[in-house]
């Protein structure tokens, strides 16, 4: 029979809030890589309700997903301003965070940037450079100097005062950036695997049809050709980012026993 003393030190899961600014946003990549690590999610949906974690007390990291309103559609949106002022705490505070795409835009705005509507429209598979500093950064250091991965965005912004240029394509300058530690965004969406790009074929068509002719009709051969090399990719920046969130539960349970 074995002890209470003899079994291993089980640390608690991570918990990581998400919030999801539209319906069915499928966390793809980012889910297979939570899984692995045992972590707890806790879905925000506030598309639906509006509601938000009360603090930042209660996770140890947060996610912010797409959308397809813009960061400044507090009109529309009235749950914004507060979902801003969460990242920056959340950061603030030296957590892990993750801004992708809309996200991305709601953490430049966050740190004092500037929203840029309808300024870099991208769709599809595309290639991403990585600069200097993003092939030195924990996030992106694993991708070489470029990498293939998914994009769907018109909007883009300007990179925050004190942030770090990681990736960069000619149709939108910040492609991924990093304040501090682990706050970061991502204006592509890494976790957009095959299986979340088929979900939106599937549910968005029409959209797809207006802003991308010919893509839909050209699918199988695109795919063919690109989302092993994103999905490899997305996992990648996944595992990354989620390593930063085990890293800060490290440090914390250190300076705690010493």
């Amino acid at each position: 029979m074995v002890s209470s003393h003899d079994r291993p030190y089980q640390e608690e899961p991570m918990r990581v809030a998400v919030i999801e600014n539209m319906r069915n946003t499928g966390l793809g990549a980012l889910a297979a890589a939570l899984d692995e690590a045992g972590a707890e999610i806790e879905w925000f949906r506030v598309w639906q309700d509006g509601i938000l974690p009360k603090d930042i007390s209660g996770h140890d990291a947060l996610v912010v997903l797409g959308g397809e309103q813009s960061a400044l559609d507090d009109e529309t949106h009235p749950y914004l301003p507060e979902l801003v002022r969460l990242t920056r705490r959340f950061g603030d505070a030296g957590k892990a965070v993750l801004g992708i795409c809309l996200g991305s835009q709601i953490l430049a705005r966050a740190y004092g940037a500037d929203n840029l509507l309808g300024a870099a429209r991208e769709f599809g598979w595309h290639e991403i450079g990585v600069t200097a500093e993003g092939r030195a950064d924990p996030l992106l250091s694993a991708l070489g100097g470029e990498f293939t991965i998914f994009e769907w965005h018109a909007d883009t912004f300007s990179l925050p005062e004190g942030a770090v240029r990681l990736a960069s394509s000619p149709v939108a300058e910040n492609q991924a950036f990093r304040i501090g530690r682990a706050v970061y965004g991502t204006q592509f969406h890494f976790e957009a695997n095959s299986a979340v790009v088929a979900q939106w074929k599937a549910e968005f068509p029409d959209t797809i049809a207006r802003i991308a002719p010919g893509w839909l009709e050209n699918y199988a051969e695109l795919a063919a050709r690109h989302a092993g090399a994103a999905d490899a990719a997305g996992l990648a920046i996944a595992r990354a980012w989620i390593s930063l969130i085990e890293q800060e539960e490290v440090e914390m349970l250190s300076r705690a026993s010493a």
